[in-house]
């Protein structure tokens, strides 16, 4: 009796999580559809500097979608894993999915960098604000969740494939998959339609 009780409370627990991760994520959606949204008014007001055309490197950013498209996937792979109950492999896709998102996030500092130094920095113009907002925004969240995957992959090797260590991954996985869907708009109004 004691035990059943346990485990429903533990299961009631887990879908307050859940749910109120849900509830974080759809909070998340509302900033990013304002952020899409003030970047579509000003992304024309270039105030006589450089615009989308002339800053963008396409390929440069395919691979950089490419990166986390692919983290996407493996981390998928961490989740099958993880139903599998095979530590080892959930903490090997982890660490790939980190390896990939590290590089991303290089590409994307590597690319700021770059516009900054050529005088495109955010103050520059209107374009360049929304446009350093949106995707800095972006590129902070994968940051958040690089320090997470630390954090999880700490906790599958001291911890195991716990309930709450999978409750965790579970979660992150949302963010995650939600972080790559965000990159896609991204990737598809920022840059590929303002070059071509």
């Amino acid at each position: 009796m004691s035990s059943a009780v346990t485990s429903h409370g533990e299961e009631h627990t887990s879908g307050n999580r859940l749910f109120g991760f849900w509830i974080y994520l759809m909070s998340d959606l509302i900033i990013f559809a304002l952020l899409f949204a003030t970047y579509a008014v000003i992304r024309n007001n270039v105030a006589g500097g450089p615009g989308a055309k002339e800053l963008f490197d396409l390929p440069y950013v395919f691979v950089e979608t490419m990166f986390l498209l692919i983290s996407s996937f493996t981390y998928g792979l961490a989740v099958v894993a993880m139903h599998q109950g095979k530590k080892n492999l959930v903490f090997g896709w982890l660490l790939v999915t980190f390896a990939l998102g590290v590089a991303f996030i290089s590409m994307e500092v590597s690319e700021f960098v770059h516009l900054i130094a050529e005088g495109a920095g955010p103050d520059r113009s209107g374009f360049l604000s929304g446009f350093f907002t949106l995707v800095g925004t972006h590129g902070f969240h994968v940051s958040c969740g690089l320090i997470w995957m630390i954090v999880l992959m700490t906790q599958v090797l001291t911890k195991g494939l716990t309930p709450g260590v999978m409750g965790r991954l579970s979660r992150l996985s949302l963010f995650w998959h939600f972080l790559d869907i965000v990159w896609v708009g991204v990737f598809t109004f920022v840059y590929l339609l303002s070059v071509v």
